[in-house]
């Protein structure tokens, strides 16, 4: 069956092509296994609840007649404005507007949260513009510059709300524009297309923009929701639609409700976040966290943009999906939002998740792979741009900012093909990584640091690992840092400007600015690790147990490093390039390409193949660098997907000379 929508019709019909329907709701409310939704071009202002699933081989499909010309918004346009002081217009809106979810009373608050004032879910948009929440009816008449905002001028748009007994209140600087002649618009609903209940798998979104909604904090402890979204169940695909303008949360693969462990770190105040991670993670898994019945999501050729926690977050719900070719930019870039779950993607426990040509750039972090990163696999993506711009304060709870991010992970995480081209490429507070084939332009942080509890009485972190490609937990451990591969990459140091140096200076902590694998000096070898169980003599209660506790062994070749980027102590067999690389991005006909000397300056250095085989096993899991299904990979294509020789150039290109081509 195929039901029709079109909101421009003169009256709801039966959702015939000669009698549509006018909302999609109504369409939600019939659709089932096998059903097609055609959605015709214009503006739908309502939440979607899919009332039923499909099935995995009837799916159920809402498709946007004209690319992006349906457009779902949680907002409300508003054109009841008083002028109330010069520039500062006063709109009174009576609570019943809302209903059960007033975002002009919600707080947002949640486990690692953090904001300099109280913020609300709500938002004021003028001409699809976000403005700037303030705590004081003051900051609306007298605005001055955020100085955290990666846009100083746009802060000066402010608004405020109040109370005033059955009405929400809300002021707003609107700098000499008329609201009521432009288009001046306020959240209004929490989520744009969603089920409220658990369990509607099987569901394709294609082809909708989607904006302007009212989303709550998503931690990995607590009910994780976005504008759009599977909510805890199965096979969503969500494809070519634009995504942006959400409170908190674009896309969401997240974790269901557990009430009795609903922000517990927050509210109970007496367990630690890190157990109360913990708890969350065994009771979905006597809860029906499985294969069978969770994940295996695809979200592809997606524009994401202007979100301020994240534009893709999950944790558990997303395991075994595959995200590729979107675009992914300009997340938390107001920054009033802070804390520690903030990216373009920000996932925890990618279980056999594939993170594939994506273009991720003016983040504050691109992607953040926290816990359990087990069997995921980043590749082909290209970074940049994903730091703080000059000039702009870090405020407390916020982040340095990298291209990548792993965090209290056993592995095995495969990063492959990627452009890394900001100054801080890869945070690796984590173990069983491999990189190969890389372009690698900025530094490593937080290397054999970042896995503890934060404290000074060094409090570790002990993370899950799970059976290979499932979601049962195998066991848990600490970190002793390593575990670590490094084959056939180029590092480039770049300049690194004294804003960017001062941003670590601003973590309190002594951190790496350089590119290089240099920060594992006095990582031993596999041969020197292994060589400390099998010492004659040393058996049963004789032996030195703190060979247990010492750092995981590095192994790295066939890397090229040039401009001052600097080898792993123990590295054998790589080079130093003798001329000095340039790298720049460029635009060309709105695609970027990357201008570089790269194909005249590389040295010639004796490479292999990279395979699942000479990766060899992440030490804790006991699992191979290896594909979803088990079978092994071999390492023969580039970024572009060309093939390489018996002899491959080191870094992301098969042959150097391509990278004139568009790399998104």
């Amino acid at each position: 069956m195929i039901y029709y929508v079109n909101a421009s019709a003169p009256r709801t019909g039966c959702g015939s092509k000669e009698f549509p329907f006018v909302t999609i709701q109504e369409a939600a409310e019939v659709a089932h296994p096998g059903d097609e939704v055609i959605v015709a071009p214009g503006l739908y202002r309502e939440y979607v609840n899919p009332k039923c699933g499909g099935t995995e081989d009837a799916r159920i499909t809402y498709r946007s007649e004209v690319p992006l010309g349906a457009v779902i918004s949680g907002a409300e346009r508003v054109t009841t404005w008083e002028p109330y002081a010069p520039d500062v217009w006063r709109a009174v809106i009576p609570n019943a507007v809302f209903g059960a979810y007033n975002p002009y009373t919600t707080v947002i608050a949640g486990d690692w949260y953090y904001s300099e004032i109280p913020l609300h879910t709500g938002e004021v948009y003028l001409n699809g513009q976000s403005f700037y929440e303030t705590d004081s009816l003051e900051g609306v008449l007298h605005p001055v510059v955020y100085d955290g905002s990666w846009f100083p001028e746009k802060s000066l748009y402010k608004w405020y709300t109040e109370q005033e007994g059955d009405a929400t209140v809300i002021y707003a600087n609107f700098r000499g524009a008329d609201p009521n002649a432009e288009c001046a618009e306020i959240n209004v609903r929490r989520n744009c297309f969603y089920p409220a209940e658990e369990g509607k798998g099987y569901i394709t979104l294609s082809g909708f923009t989607v904006k302007q909604a009212a989303t709550t904090w998503a931690p990995p402890t607590a009910y994780q929701e976005g504008m759009v979204g599977p909510h805890w169940s199965k096979g969503w695909i969500i494809e070519d639609c634009e995504i942006s303008d959400s409170k908190c949360c674009g896309i969401s693969l997240g974790k269901y409700l557990q009430p009795e462990n609903e922000n517990k770190w927050l509210y109970k105040r007496l367990k630690h976040g890190t157990q109360t991670e913990r708890d969350a993670i065994c009771q979905a898994q006597y809860e029906g966290w499985t294969k069978e019945r969770i994940g295996s999501h695809i979200v592809r050729r997606c524009h994401i943009h202007d979100c301020e926690q994240t534009g893709i977050v999950g944790h558990l719900g997303g395991v075994f999906s595959l995200i590729e070719d979107n675009h992914i930019h300009h997340i938390n870039t107001k920054q009033q939002l802070a804390g520690a779950e903030i990216g373009g993607i920000k996932m925890h426990a990618a279980i056999d998740c594939t993170f594939r040509r994506n273009h991720i750039h003016h983040c504050t972090r691109g992607i953040w792979l926290d816990w359990q990163a087990q069997g995921t696999r980043v590749t082909q993506n290209l970074f940049h741009h994903n730091i703080l711009p000059e000039g702009t304060k870090l405020y407390s709870g916020g982040g340095l900012a990298e291209d990548l991010f792993i965090e209290v992970s056993h592995g095995p995480t495969l990063v492959d093909n990627n452009i890394f081209l900001s100054p801080y490429s890869v945070k690796l507070a984590t173990q069983g990584v491999a990189l190969v084939h890389n372009l690698i332009a900025g530094a490593f942080t937080s290397v054999g640091k970042g896995t503890d509890n934060g404290n000074a009485g060094g409090h570790v972190r002990y993370t899950p690992y799970h059976v290979p490609h499932r979601t049962e937990v195998a066991g848990f451990m600490t970190f002793l840092h390593g575990d670590d591969r490094f084959y056939n990459n180029i590092f480039v140091q770049q300049p690194v400007a004294q804003y960017a140096q001062d941003l670590l200076a601003g973590f309190g902590v002594q951190q790496n600015a350089f590119a290089g694998t240099f920060p594992f000096d006095g990582y031993p070898t596999t041969e020197e690790y292994v060589a400390r169980f099998f010492i004659p003599g040393d058996v049963g209660g004789k032996e030195n147990r703190q060979k247990y506790y010492d750092h995981l062994p590095v192994e790295a070749g066939g890397n090229i490093y040039a401009n001052g980027a600097k080898p792993y102590d123990k590295e054998k067999n790589y080079a130093v390039c003798a001329d000095a690389v340039t790298l720049e991005l460029a635009e060309e006909d709105g695609h970027p390409v990357l201008v570089t000397n790269l194909c005249d300056v590389l040295p010639a250095l004796p490479t292999a193949v990279i395979t699942t085989e000479l990766l060899g096993e992440a030490f804790e899991p006991e699992q191979k660098f290896e594909n979803p299904d088990g079978t092994p990979i071999t390492f023969d294509e580039d970024y572009f997907g060309h093939k390489r020789g018996l002899s491959p150039l080191p870094g992301p290109f098969a042959d150097a000379a391509v990278v004139k081509k568009a790399l998104f």
